[in-house]
């Protein structure tokens, strides 16, 4: 397959693993895999500009903190919830001390545990407080600032599946992108996504590329981690990267000094 045919399935391969949007998947391989994931952050950021319109409009006719949740439920709806769902998957996996296997079956289960609830909550409160503050700066730097965590969080992804990381089990969505990413995709996304960080914060453009770099440095604890206790990533591990980098910009965004 040419270059650019594997670029276009890539393209809608990112589109229909991150989004609802209505695309029709076409080849599904490794090497369409890894184009996906290398383009997850620019996916990121299309999500963001559908979710700042949201919130800049939501926030014109109700209060901030409304208009918060409105976008946060929006999240959810435009990526069908999958990547909340994971992070509850993945978080009652690790909080059970099962390594392995054992592990890997509790993220199977279609219920949720105690941990797993904890950590929606958490995720979906710091969201919806980032968003609600954000909602209150000039435009520029409330779409800049979305942009850049929706964006970041999807950058969690293309580290995720990094040449080396290798996955958990031998189906499933981990198994096929698992290690399909390359060091020069990786290194621009993450020059990328920092740029559009530069003007999250306009008068301290250091701090949106700083919340990029510590959130991402958290994701590779985790997935260091996970690696260690469960073999490798699976699907429900990507989701909760995406939710755990994406809460932690937001909160990097929205802290003074």
């Amino acid at each position: 397959m040419p270059a650019e045919s594997r670029f276009l399935a890539g393209t809608r391969l990112a589109l229909t693993t991150f989004t609802t949007l209505p695309v029709r998947a076409g080849r599904i391989d490794r090497p369409v895999a890894g184009t996906a994931m290398a383009l997850a952050p620019a996916v990121g950021a299309l999500l963001g500009a559908l979710l700042v319109g949201v919130l800049l409009l939501t926030a014109a006719v109700a209060p901030p903190l409304v208009a918060a949740g409105v976008t946060v439920g929006a999240a959810a709806l435009l990526t069908r919830g999958l990547h909340l769902d994971g992070l509850a998957d993945t978080v009652d996996a690790l909080g059970s001390y099962r390594r392995d296997a054992a592990a890997l079956e509790i993220m199977k289960k279609p219920d949720v545990g105690p941990f797993g609830v904890v950590a929606l909550v958490v995720v979906l409160l710091v969201q919806a407080a980032a968003l609600a503050e954000l909602a209150g700066r000039s435009w520029p730097a409330c779409v800049a600032a979305v942009v850049t965590a929706t964006a970041a969080g999807r950058l969690g992804v293309t580290v995720a599946c990094r040449r080396g990381v290798p996955a958990a089990r031998p189906d499933g969505l981990g198994a096929l992108v698992a290690g399909t990413v390359g060091p020069l995709a990786l290194a621009v996304g993450a020059v990328a996504v920092a740029l559009l960080a530069v003007g999250a914060v306009p008068d301290r453009p250091w701090q949106g590329p700083l919340a990029v770099a510590v959130a991402l440095a958290v994701a590779l604890l985790l997935l260091n981690h996970v690696v260690r206790r469960l073999g490798g990533i699976t699907g429900d591990v990507l989701g909760a990267t995406v939710e755990v980098v994406t809460t932690l910009v937001y909160l990097g965004l929205v802290l003074s000094g």
